[in-house]
């Protein structure tokens, strides 16, 4: 789907491409086929962007980026948080696969940063603390969600580092699929 995508700025228009046709389409799949899965295991991965997203099962960030097999490099875990296994994913995406764009995707309606404006128990409390420190006491979900996502761009800036690389967040809409880029 995008071998054009090499430079930060290509993969970010890809996504923004891929948002679009999302947008319009009544079943976005990029490309599945079986010719794409035996070229990526012979020829190995080559994901144009990495993108950290919740977990939220109504986030899915190959279908609103209209991307295929071996297109994203996708990291999920709830609230889009970042501790060194995202880092470490991060850093092998960048490192190993030759990605140049690392997209934060949070969402509204998120789960984990409603949670965490309350008080939590359990291993829950590891992800909501961070999402606490993100958002301080910001009341308004939206607002915190991205905070949250401007949290986690700052962690992957400071801790990953490589020529051309570039670290954006964005805010995908769940009730109209819309991702509003570099929040």
């Amino acid at each position: 789907m995008k071998n054009n995508c090499k430079t930060a700025s290509e993969a970010l228009q890809c996504l923004k491409n891929g948002n679009k046709s999302y947008l319009t389409s009544s079943n976005a799949v990029g490309n599945t086929s079986p010719e794409k899965r035996l070229e990526t295991v012979e020829k190995g991965q080559h994901p144009f962007a990495v993108i950290v997203s919740c977990a939220d099962s109504r986030v899915i960030p190959e279908s609103i980026f209209y991307a295929g097999i071996g297109d994203l490099f996708v990291i999920r875990g709830a609230g889009n948080v970042i501790d060194n296994t995202q880092l470490g994913s991060v850093e092998y995406a960048v490192d190993h696969l030759g990605c140049k764009l690392v997209l934060v995707l949070g969402h509204t309606g998120c789960g984990a940063v409603g949670a965490a404006m309350h008080e939590n128990s359990g291993h829950v409390k590891c992800i909501t603390d961070e999402i606490k420190r993100a958002i301080g006491n910001e009341c308004d979900e939206v607002k915190a969600s991205i905070l949250n996502v401007k949290h986690s761009v700052t962690k992957i800036k400071e801790n990953i580092h490589a020529d051309g690389l570039v670290v954006i967040g964005a805010l995908y809409h769940t009730d109209s699929g819309k991702v509003d880029f570099e929040i």
